[in-house]
């Protein structure tokens, strides 16, 4: 069995005794993307994709054109993978037209983490229907590229002597607007479930790289603001404004993994790490759909844009972790490097 079957198989066994999650979503009648073998990996970061706009397609088709010289290993989607609502099921025809088409051509693994309009119940993004996420999971028997076997789960590359681990988190029990309780609670099974299985994969991780991925940016600039402060959503409402969200990154992932990846907002931003982040970098790319505007937050960046489309490059090696940011022309389809740094 695989490192990432493994850690796949361990999510579903703990979700399949809630009897409210699927566990590990097969692929027997589909053959999926293989996943790249060398200590040299280019990752395509993309997140807020799922429009099937214009500016989807013109942020995939400047990516095209940019890679059309490299070799693509691994693609992220930071969430909210179908606007606005989420897939009704498994075999909704909105993966083909808000991921398929528009990603024609990309055709490596897509890690997909699920985000709050991948779940929504009574109005876009509210995050309330946690089991409506489950179609995604559904949908990675469906798909060659698509890779969500369960709601949470990890991937370690290569496989035989990992360079990178990439821990795809399911935070939205923490984040939805309707409070949730008993099994989806903030401290109930699943995100307990959660919480233990990534403190175990981080803390016996044989790769270098650590990056936590999943829709919630612990810091942004943007117009959600940083977690605990979302929305300027009042303490009293901790589900809603990233309380929950905060105190699990400050418990689990600083200092422990390198990186943070996440979207939500609809901005590029690489944002510097502190003494209070324990030197935990966070990148935020969630501008491969839609744009949005800044927040007033005052966090250090080494880069940041709120006002374009855009998708991100990550360069992995086995000492070294660079990172580019792309800026899009959607009229042009033409893609601009922006910002390129050695982060690590």
């Amino acid at each position: 069995m695989t490192e990432f079957s493994r850690r796949s198989a361990l999510v579903g066994a703990a979700a399949a005794g809630a009897l409210l999650v699927p566990g590990v979503a097969r692929a027997d009648t589909v053959t999926k993307f293989p996943f790249p073998t060398t200590s040299e990996l280019t990752v395509l970061v993309t997140g807020d994709a799922g429009t099937g706009s214009a500016s989807q397609y013109a942020v995939t088709e400047a990516a095209r054109r940019v890679l059309a010289e490299e070799r693509l290993s691994l693609a992220l989607g930071l969430g909210d993978n179908i606007y606005e609502n989420g897939p009704e099921t498994p075999d909704d025809d909105e993966f083909a037209e808000k991921f398929e088409r528009p990603n024609a051509g990309l055709d490596v693994p897509w890690l997909m983490a699920l985000g709050n309009h991948d779940n929504s119940l009574l109005i876009p993004g509210d995050g309330s229907w946690l089991l409506r996420g489950n179609n995604e999971v559904g949908y990675h028997e469906r798909s060659p590229r698509w890779w969500m076997p369960s709601r949470y789960y990890s991937v370690a590359l290569p496989e035989d002597d990992p360079v990178a681990e990439f821990f795809v988190l399911d935070l939205n029990p923490l984040t939805a607007y309707l409070p949730k309780l008993l099994y989806w609670a903030p401290y109930g099974p699943y995100m307990r479930k959660q919480r233990e299985w990534l403190e175990n994969g981080l803390a016996n991780s044989r790769a270098k790289w650590k990056f936590v991925c999943n829709h919630y940016p612990y810091l942004s600039n943007g117009s959600h603001g940083n977690a605990g402060a979302y929305d300027g959503v009042p303490a009293l409402l901790p589900h809603a404004n990233g309380a929950y969200v905060k105190k699990f990154f400050d418990d689990v992932v600083l200092g422990r993994a390198q990186f943070m990846l996440a979207g939500h907002d609809h901005t590029l931003q690489v944002l510097k790490p502190t003494p209070a982040t324990k030197g935990t970098i966070q990148v935020v790319s969630g501008a491969a759909g839609k744009t949005s505007s800044h927040g007033g937050g005052t966090n250090e960046a080494y880069f940041q844009r709120f006002d374009t489309l855009g998708f991100m490059l990550l360069d992995i090696t086995s000492s070294s972790v660079g990172l580019r940011v792309y800026t899009v022309d959607p009229s042009a389809q033409h893609a601009e490097l922006a910002f390129q740094r050695q982060l690590a």
